[in-house]
């Protein structure tokens, strides 16, 4: 990703590669510990780095652009979906054994909930952001998003 991407590419991007994580590691059984350690390990630290971009640049600009009672919703309720996967759902699967059932269990809540989060974004918020932001801004919250990405990787 080196040259400058619109921003919901560069979100659509973090989107894909969490996605994929999420299906390999929800494909792993209970013998695969290292495994399954490994690509949490990954997916934790992707959901962390893309969560921050989101709200540090993308969310507040939004919220900025557009004053709307619909505008409002989305903003608020993708912080809460943050917020129960940052300060719910991965604290239990740091603490769960990647080889019991439980792990499986917390990790399809994990990928449901990521899942949700995401349709919603590129169904309606990512076309919102097309009518609020003309393609220059995106371009500029694109660049912004990846520079920020370099700095906290």
């Amino acid at each position: 990703m080196k040259k400058t991407m619109d921003v919901i590419d560069v979100l659509k991007h973090d989107h894909e590669v969490v996605r994929k994580l999420l299906e390999e590691l929800s494909e792993t059984t209970n013998r695969a510990t290292k495994k399954r350690e490994e690509l949490f390990g990954n997916i934790s630290k992707e959901l962390k780095i893309h969560t921050q971009l989101e709200e540090e640049i993308v969310y507040p600009a939004f919220k900025k652009a557009s004053s709307s009672s619909e505008t409002n919703k989305m903003y608020y309720e993708a912080f809460e979906e943050h917020r129960a996967v940052e300060e719910l759902v991965i604290p239990d699967l740091e603490k769960t054994d990647t080889g019991t059932d439980q792990f499986g269990g917390r990790v399809k809540v994990l990928k449901d909930l990521v899942e949700h989060h995401v349709e919603e974004e590129e169904e309606e918020m990512f076309k919102k952001m097309k009518e609020v932001f003309d393609r220059e801004t995106r371009m500029e919250l694109g660049r912004q998003l990846q520079e920020r990405r370099a700095q906290l990787q």
